[in-house]
């Protein structure tokens, strides 16, 4: 059973595990819905709510794992970077650095904004060190909700970093969330199949400005 304010053993190791998974088949239950830059992007429909979960496969050049978690896990670098970041600042409530994230949406749509735990661990497994990010929301009442933003209740996010055996990194991710209100679909597609490609090439990006900076 995983506590509210934490996670468990088991869900880094469950993480961890999916890293030496092959890529899902063709045919099964997740849908490959975009191959780029050397990522697949898969989803999985929940016929209950109509929304997809979402699984990334693939690897990232000239991009060293630790380098890439420390990037991933910078708050204040990633406002530099990140053009969607309206507002991203970390605060700790009962002894939980817990994140807010406001992130911007286009116009007319209103903006959706996260309040959320993350935690990261440096894991060695099967003498193969691996990098573990896990995040999800939580509900605070030191957070309430703001006026004119949708607050997003469901998110569940983790990423995992391995060496690719050169100078880059083996990634998996998993992502879903349920930003509420009336999104329409071909913006939710786009989101999949070209926002995600875009971040990881802005992330790719700015993990050779950090070396620079750092």
């Amino acid at each position: 059973m995983e506590a509210p304010w934490g996670f468990s053993e088991e869900r880094f190791q469950a993480a961890c595990r999916e890293l030496s998974q092959p890529a899902p088949a063709a045919g099964g239950a997740w849908q490959l819905l975009a191959e780029t830059m050397g990522i697949g992007i898969y989803r999985l429909c929940d016929e209950q709510s109509g929304l997809y979960e979402y699984k990334i496969f693939g690897g990232l050049a000239d991009c060293p794992p630790e380098l890439l978690a420390d990037v991933y896990m910078d708050l204040d670098y990633r406002k530099q970077w990140d053009q969607y970041v309206k507002e991203l600042s970390e605060k700790i409530y009962d002894g939980k650095r817990i994140i807010y994230w406001e992130v911007k949406y286009p116009f007319p749509l209103s903006n959706r904004d996260y309040v959320y735990l993350r935690e990261r661990r440096d894991m060695e497994v099967d003498g193969q060190k691996i990098w573990v990010m896990l995040a999800k929301s939580v509900s605070l009442p030191q957070c309430p909700e703001k006026p004119g933003i949708i607050r997003v209740n469901s998110y569940v996010q983790s990423l995992v970093l391995a060496s690719d055996g050169k100078t880059g990194s083996k990634v998996y991710m998993y992502y879903f969330d349920n930003p509420g209100g009336m999104i329409p679909s071909w913006l939710i597609n786009w989101a999949a199949k070209s926002g995600v490609p875009a971040f990881l090439k802005d992330l790719q990006k700015a993990c050779l400005n950090y070396c620079k900076k750092t």
